[in-house]
């Protein structure tokens, strides 16, 4: 794994060789988790994410993930105002208002600018800086990045997803991505990365994924493990999105053995208490 133990997040620090908690707030009608709980009028929706991110902090996240675009399969793309109205009014709040790192959960290179000029100290894109004009954003705004791989598009990657090898392809498509950002301009030391569970993936393939994650580390690079409430929870427990969290945790659990650095998360209570009981096993001594 990477032997980075201060990860800069703006004017932020956080030693990523320990394990840490991600908190998901969504601010969309349509996200697949929540079913939008927290989205009302835009005013209202900033007060109620702004409560759920201070009570994740308050559990232990040491990330707030904010996200304005849904990105489960089949979901309506979002327009670009549309999107900066959700998500850039809760950044500011949050820089001014919430002790953590703020993580942005969007592809819009103008999103990224502009976050970045509010306090964002991570960017967090599913299409990997792919889109047109986000890479020569993301190195405008000297945060690190989160770069996730994705078979397709949210419209289409539960199609028909394929495989020669699912680690090796996931392997192979994050290293020519870092390797863009180096070119770039982006030092691998400002690159975490996301093997994308569920984004263009059978269960099988997400399964395989998790037994394998530690193959990922030869990018020497900080892992982020995202299955929290997704559907591959279901296809092997046979749960609905609201039941998933007995086997959300286990995955936690099987990721602190393996190395990963991150855990997005919904439920960031009973994730931290498992991510600190693991880390407690592994070190042999209550973590500090």
């Amino acid at each position: 794994m990477s032997n980075l133990s201060q990860f800069q997040f703006a004017s932020r620090q956080l030693d990523l060789t320990r394990p840490q908690v991600m908190g998901i707030v969504n601010v969309t009608p349509d996200s697949f988790s929540d079913g939008g709980t927290l989205y009302a009028s835009e005013k209202l929706s900033v007060q109620r994410a702004i409560e759920r991110a201070q009570q994740m902090v308050e559990q232990g996240a040491a990330f707030i993930d904010i996200g304005g675009e849904s990105t489960r399969p089949g979901a309506t793309p979002v327009g670009l105002q549309e999107e900066m109205n959700r998500v850039l009014p809760v950044v500011e709040r949050l820089n001014r208002e919430v002790d953590a790192i703020i993580s942005v959960d969007t592809s819009s290179p103008e999103v990224i600018r502009e976050a970045a000029s509010l306090g964002a100290g991570l960017i967090n894109d599913v299409r990997a800086l792919g889109k047109a004009g986000a890479l020569e954003a993301a190195v405008a705004s000297g945060l690190p990045v989160c770069l996730m791989h994705m078979q397709g598009s949210p419209a289409t990657m539960q199609d028909a997803p394929a495989y020669a090898d699912v680690i090796d392809e996931v392997e192979a498509f994050l290293s020519a991505r870092i390797a863009a950002c180096e070119v770039a301009g982006i030092s691998r030391q400002k690159i975490i990365l996301d093997p994308g569970f569920g984004f263009g993936k059978t269960l099988e393939h997400n399964l395989r994924l998790l037994n394998k994650l530690e193959q990922l580390h030869r990018l020497d690079c900080p892992l982020l493990l995202g299955t929290s409430r997704k559907s591959m929870i279901d296809h092997v427990l046979h749960k609905p999105v609201d039941q998933r969290l007995s086997g959300g945790l286990a995955t936690v659990a099987l990721g602190v053995t393996k190395g990963a650095a991150i855990f997005r998360v919904h439920d960031v209570q009973e994730t931290t208490d498992v991510v600190r009981m693991c880390e407690a096993v592994m070190l042999e001594r209550k973590p500090d």
